[in-house]
């Protein structure tokens, strides 16, 4: 199987210090290749990768702020999709950009939906909702307006992470310092329940930061210890008493939240977006509703079980079971793509091919008509199931939409049209002795096949 690997170029794969998206991107190209599959990741000239790696820029943006942005994304994206044909599965972690280059190839494109910048993207998603592939990060995340091939929870090298049963005296804030990760919630629980507060990450936003934050940090109990690199990361997750994780959002998945279990560590967070699924209240931490709820369960945090946080850690959220997952959606995928067929004018999927019948259905894209033709072997009844359009048979004109019946008889000359603005979708019931592609003469056709 080989797979085009398409990473985000904000930051190197993997990523130095902050890169979620990056991060996860390395995790499963390594653990795909170490499962036998051929993978080319598409990422910064600065990754790293044991398999192929291809880039059209040597550093990411954020590290390199004379970067156009735009020709960038737009330069890395289009090597990926006019190499498609070398590629088995095109997998997308570059948000909807992508999806606008996946008709134009027919590799098919599997995209993981890290999360939703906002509802204004959506018209991208929805558009390309039935001719790609989605997958979520968390039940949680996903959008009801489309539709998805499976979900697959983050996973990380649980090894990698020191466990620890004995904890120092203090909570730890691991995030963005912004408003939306809480970090001001985080500084009044600490207060609160008198305990030290070490707090580590990007500061997206060095105004908020400064007006609202820096004062607040007295480095005695409030201390924060910068923008810190993987190696010191793993010591302040595994000696910490509890991450501390107020999230103001509804959050698609908590990257430090399990790999704060990997260390044994419980996780007090709000109750929003992912976080009851990834945390059990009294088993690997708390779901809280605000900071007084959270100051009460700093109180109970002795009575969960650091061992039984790593155990969980192990048997969910392992980088191996994430790979594994993800080898079974493109399975799933390129099954499906066996049973159909693109047209210039859309595409068809078979559900049976027995001996004196076969059944499809048939799409039909917006604007596009099949060949005006005729069977000589065979008869045909349509049903449509979503759209509408004009039926032309022998001499005579008749519109349909969802729900109508059309029966097309041996020899008779006929096409459909869609004329609507949405996909055109007919079941077709094909009876005779010969119901193959050699049954079909074409007496006009819009694309030359005549």
């Amino acid at each position: 199987m080989r797979v085009a690997m398409l990473s985000p170029i904000a930051w190197s794969t993997p990523p130095k210090k902050y890169g979620p998206w990056e991060y996860i991107v390395s995790l499963l190209t390594e653990n795909l290749i170490k499962k036998g599959i051929n993978v080319t990741l598409f990422a910064t000239g600065d990754s790293s990768t044991s398999g192929k790696l291809h880039s059209v820029y040597p550093r990411p943006y954020e590290e390199d702020k004379e970067m156009n942005v735009k020709v960038y994304e737009s330069l890395h994206i289009s090597e990926v999709f006019e190499r498609a044909d070398e590629f088995d599965i095109i997998h997308n972690h570059f948000d909807f950009l992508p999806l606008t280059y996946s008709g134009l190839v027919d590799t098919p494109v599997v995209t993981t939906i890290h999360g939703f910048s906002s509802r204004s993207i959506l018209p991208v998603y929805k558009k390309y909702n039935k001719k790609t592939f989605y997958v979520s990060i968390s039940d949680s995340h996903r959008c009801p307006e489309l539709d998805y091939v499976g979900t697959v929870l983050h996973g990380i090298e649980v090894e990698s992470f020191p466990f620890n049963e004995k904890p120092q005296d203090y909570i730890l804030f691991l995030s963005r310092l912004d408003r939306f990760k809480g970090i001001k919630d985080a500084i009044e629980i600490a207060k609160k329940s008198g305990m030290k507060l070490r707090i580590a990450g990007f500061i997206p936003d060095m105004q908020y930061f400064d007006k609202e934050v820096k004062h607040l940090i007295d480095n005695e109990q409030i201390i924060y210890e910068g923008h810190v690199d993987p190696e010191f990361k793993r010591e302040l997750l595994s000696n910490a008493y509890a991450l501390i994780h107020p999230v103001h959002f509804d959050e698609p998945f908590g990257l430090g939240i399990v790999e704060a279990f990997a260390c044994g560590t419980p996780v007090i967070a709000y109750n929003r977006g992912s976080m009851p699924e990834l945390i059990h209240n009294g088993e690997n931490g708390f779901v809280v509703n605000d900071i007084n709820e959270a100051v009460d369960a700093l109180k109970k945090i002795s009575f969960v079980s650091r061992k039984r946080c790593r155990e969980i850690a192990m048997k969910h959220y392992s980088a191996n079971r994430m790979a594994e997952e993800y080898i079974n959606i493109y399975k799933t995928i390129l099954e499906k793509r066996k049973t159909e067929e693109k047209r210039p004018w859309g595409y068809y999927k078979v559900l049976s091919d027995d001996p004196g019948f076969k059944v499809k259905t048939i799409t039909v894209m917006p604007g596009e008509k099949i060949s005006l033709q005729r069977h000589f072997h065979r008869s045909e009844h349509w049903f449509v199931v979503e759209g509408k359009g004009i039926v032309d048979e022998d001499k005579q004109s008749f519109k349909v939409e969802d729900g109508d019946s059309v029966d097309i008889p041996m020899n008779a000359v006929h096409r459909i049209m869609n004329t609507g603005d949405e996909n055109l979708t007919f079941v077709e019931i094909a009876k005779g002795d010969q119901i193959e592609e050699e049954d079909i003469e074409r007496l006009e056709d819009e694309y030359g096949r005549v």
